[in-house]
């Protein structure tokens, strides 16, 4: 099989791995340590995807200067049980497995913190898929999902192009693929609403790894 792309870029959250548990509880879990009120989480799309930060902002109602601790608390509670709570999507394994095949750069570009995304990828049981982990510094800085795309080019040593392409299942990630110039998929079996996807006029849509094949492979 030959891949369309040169780069194939995977957003980890919602699109490699089901993780809304574990963010959902590390989020409550940070609120409740710092006696903050525990907001409605029921719509996964709010705080699944956007950088952490942001989410304790905007969603959760902290300041910035709270939302910086939140940050650190979150990242304590996530190691401690968090993080065993992420389970690999259907038919991905092997869909890496072929793009591995067909000689294609496999990278993870995620806005989770860098340091979790290896131990994730561990627990879900795809240690060695990826040739490049790139996340967001504990700083939070290089949060957003260009910047993210821009560094990972950096990593590889090539400019950002259309033979790179991006694979995530929010708005977020859609935004970021437009603003750098890089190609998207969207997925809709994440944690993102597709409507918002549709609305930024994303035609590329898969509803789970068969559907990835359709876009990824020439033949």
């Amino acid at each position: 099989m030959r891949c369309r792309y040169e780069t194939v870029m995977f957003d980890l959250d919602g699109t490699l791995s089901d993780s809304a548990q574990g963010v959902r509880d590390g989020i409550e879990t940070t609120l409740k340590r710092m006696d903050k009120p525990v907001p409605n989480l029921d719509d996964t799309s709010l705080y699944v995807g956007p950088p952490l930060i942001t989410t304790f902002i905007k969603v959760c109602g902290l300041s910035n200067e709270e939302a910086i601790r939140a940050v650190e608390i979150y990242r304590q509670a996530y190691e401690e049980s968090g993080k065993y709570k992420n389970t690999l999507y259907k038919g991905i394994d092997r869909l890496l497995s072929d793009l591995r095949q067909a000689g294609v750069k496999l990278c993870v570009a995620t806005s989770k913190y860098e340091g979790f995304v290896q131990e994730v990828l561990e627990l879900i049981g795809i240690p060695d898929a990826f040739d490049l982990i790139c996340g967001s510094n504990l700083d939070g800085s290089r949060k957003e999902k260009a910047d993210i795309i821009r560094y990972v080019a950096k990593k590889l040593g090539c400019a950002v192009t259309k033979k790179m392409v991006l694979i995530g299942d929010t708005a977020f990630d859609a935004l970021g693929a437009m603003e750098t110039g890089c190609d998207f998929i969207g997925v809709t079996y994440g944690f993102g609403k597709t409507e918002q996807m549709r609305n930024l006029g994303v035609d590329k849509l898969a509803d789970g790894a068969q559907g990835l094949r359709f876009y990824l492979f020439a033949d």
